[in-house]
């Protein structure tokens, strides 16, 4: 009677001891499922990471500036550049100039005043360095007039140009490349241009 309680307590004791190998096992199989499943999340850095800003070149906003824009009046003896001032918004010299000859270009507004420059002419650049003025023109500037009309067209670019800085030396160009020789009457340009190199040998 004995040795079977005994037997009975060792098959006891081997049961229990299997069972709780299995729960182990599949407690085992179960954490290694579910972190296989789902990968340990990493730890969250609270580091803050504060950006300073770049070394932005800032824009000035653009100011209004008077310019003057010159066109051709008749004085009753001779041809006269007349001035027409312009309110300009503007950030940069070579804007304003762009946006004064545009306008030039465009034609006068008002029926007292004329120009020379051909119908259909383009302004193709400006550009500003220091005490130069470089501006660059269509083709369409060269065609039709006599001499008078070569001159007044030239003497509305110089001057135009010249408007913020009346010492200024103008190189005026035609698709890029330096003129010359304007025109059929062969008015010769001795470049750079200036308002007083103008009034000295090419009188209107």
């Amino acid at each position: 009677m004995k040795d079977q309680q005994g037997s009975n307590r060792n098959s006891s004791g081997v049961i229990a001891a299997v069972s709780a190998a299995v729960v182990a096992v599949s407690g085992g199989v179960a954490w290694l499922t579910w972190h296989s499943n789902n990968p340990p999340t990493p730890s969250v850095d609270n580091t803050i990471i504060i950006k300073k800003p770049g070394n932005k070149i800032s824009e000035q906003p653009p100011q209004e500036q008077t310019a003057n824009i010159y066109w051709l009046k008749d004085n009753g003896k001779n041809l006269e550049l007349a001035p027409q001032p312009v309110k300009i918004a503007a950030a940069q010299p070579n804007q304003v100039l762009e946006k004064a000859l545009e306008n030039l270009l465009a034609g006068p507004t008002e029926g007292a005043e004329s120009t020379t420059i051909p119908k259909g002419t383009k302004l193709l650049g400006v550009k500003v360095n220091n005490d130069e003025v470089h501006v660059n023109l269509s083709e369409d500037f060269t065609s039709g007039g006599g001499s008078s009309s070569m001159t007044g067209r030239i003497g509305q670019i110089v001057y135009t140009a010249t408007t913020i800085n009346p010492n200024a030396k103008v190189y005026i160009d035609v698709n890029g490349k330096q003129l010359d020789v304007l025109g059929g009457e062969g008015v010769e340009l001795e470049q750079p241009l200036t308002r007083e190199s103008f009034k000295k040998d090419y009188p209107l």
